[in-house]
């Protein structure tokens, strides 16, 4: 009877379509990377709602060929994708989606479990603890930490900052924020140049943004360490708790370092939880000359970095390790009856350690990427991406017009034209604006901006597997051509 049921619209596609399809579109991605994206223009060239002004209003009621679906593709979609795979692409912090990391992105689509418990999928969580081990012994952090993934820092960040409360034994679990006369006001530090996304997790655990204390920087835009101190004791003497402090190892405008062993010093003294954020910098402490910048982490309770940034791997994948798994846990675990299975209790479900109960299988394609690039592989790509930094920085340095913002101590420059000497702080900026846009109109390269002590800054983050010095000579020369054009204009 079953069998008079079935009907060729009622399963998938059928196997040879999938095959050519597929074949056609893994040629297509094949060439895509082979070019570093470079037959197209690295940002986007489309107005708002062009996209969508192409799209229909609602979704097929009959089933449409594929060859239409990949058609449409390439005519409406492509043409709005700013292409973060491009050769030229150098804005906020370049990431790779590299070709063993599609591969194993591929596997787990098809695939498709979730990795809840050990037993919906025994490999996608003994994978991720083994993968996660890897990471962490390949930057140097030691044994005993306990890590897996999420998507992204800001999530990791939260989970961690949710830990943290729940180490203060608040029992806020149990019995929430709301109305409680007995609850203190609490505070998290972080400098002033940390992500927003510390500030957000605050605003989405119910502490607010009063909770929030960002601290001035030095000179070279690490957190001061003393204010920390002072702003701790301050806070006590106006009877707010003290919860944690953020410290971050590559801060998003300038990727300075914070002194997290100075830090770490203030947070065993007065017993606060201390999460390193080290989002971008931390796949740098692969390279051996590069792990001064983790020093003091290992003292961290909680600790993030994101192989999707520079460790190419496509996004979304965040490294998250913590000295206390049993306060996630205790955080967050809650197994109902349809949940429970023979080996709870005896097994790592990874459920229990945050918000989300569904988990992709992330750790296959990072497991795709650390064999075929290897640790050397990788080191060799690190560098090459820190020596061409260093070099655009060395050209900056040397042109009469331009002035460098800030220290260059992985792959990131920032920089500005310098404007005339009659030029005043806001002419500067709107010059150094209007250099970005023309900059980015070229198609060729791709960089952004962001606000330092001296004002705009344009930042040029080289982190893209396929950028080459020939990629750097370009960004130099559209640099001269367009200053050239606004200063003589």
């Amino acid at each position: 009877m079953t069998k008079d049921l079935e009907s060729p619209s009622t399963g998938d596609i059928p196997a040879d379509e999938l095959r050519r399809q597929a074949h056609r579109m893994v040629d297509w991605i094949a060439d895509y990377l082979e070019a570093g994206a470079r037959p197209y223009p690295v940002l986007a060239r489309v107005n708002p709602g062009d996209v969508s002004s192409r799209l229909p209003a609602r979704a097929p009621e009959e089933p449409e060929p594929l060859d239409a679906v990949w058609d449409d593709f390439l005519k409406i979609v492509l043409p709005g994708v700013t292409h973060w795979n491009h050769a030229g692409f150098m804005a906020y912090f370049g990431i790779t989606g590299s070709g063993p990391g599609v591969l194993g992105e591929m596997l787990s689509a098809a695939l498709n479990v979730n990795g809840m418990l050990w037993r919906t999928c025994p490999s996608a969580t003994e994978l991720e603890l083994v993968v996660l081990d890897w990471l962490r012994d390949a930057i140097g952090l030691p044994p005993g930490l306990f890590g897996f993934l999420t998507d992204t820092a800001s999530i990791s960040s939260l989970l961690a900052l949710a830990a943290a409360r729940e180490a203060a034994g608040l029992d806020i679990r149990e019995r929430g924020m709301g109305g409680r006369t007995d609850l203190p006001r609490m505070r998290v530090y972080a400098s002033d140049q940390a992500h927003s996304s510390i500030a957000k997790a605050c605003i989405t655990l119910g502490l607010g943004l009063d909770s929030f204390r960002a601290l001035p920087h030095d000179e070279a835009y690490r957190v001061d360490a003393s204010a920390l101190a002072n702003a701790i004791a301050e806070d006590r003497a106006a009877g707010i708790r003290p919860l944690a402090v953020v410290a971050t190892v590559g801060t998003t405008s300038t990727t300075s370092v914070d002194p997290v062993a100075s830090i770490a010093d203030i947070c065993e003294r007065e017993d606060l939880w201390l999460h390193v954020d080290a989002a971008y910098a931390g796949s740098a402490a692969v390279c051996p000359e590069k792990r001064w910048c983790l020093e003091g982490c290992e003292r961290a309770d909680s600790f993030v970095f994101n192989p999707h940034k520079w460790l190419f791997t496509p996004i979304d994948a965040s490294a998250l390790y913590t000295r206390h798994p049993e306060i996630f846990k205790r955080a967050f675990s809650l197994i109902p009856e349809y949940l429970t299975t023979p080996e709870t209790g005896t097994v790592v479900d990874l459920m229990d350690y945050g918000v989300q109960l569904g988990r992709r299988f992330r750790a296959l394609k990072l497991w795709w990427v650390l064999r075929a690039f290897g640790l050397e592989g990788i080191r060799a790509r690190l560098r090459h991406h820190m020596g061409m930094a260093q070099s655009f920085a060395g050209w900056v340095d040397r042109h009469p017009a331009l002035e460098r913002l800030a220290p260059v101590p992985f792959s990131v420059v920032n920089f500005r034209a310098a404007g005339t000497p009659s030029s005043s702080p806001a002419e500067v900026d709107a010059l150094n604006l209007e250099l970005l846009e023309r900059i980015n109109a070229s198609g060729e390269v791709y960089i952004s901006h962001t606000r330092l002590d001296p004002g705009i800054a344009l930042h040029v983050a080289i982190g893209n597997l396929h950028t080459t010095p020939g990629e750097i000579g370009r960004l130099e020369t559209v640099i001269d051509e367009e200053l050239a054009c606004l200063l003589n204009r």
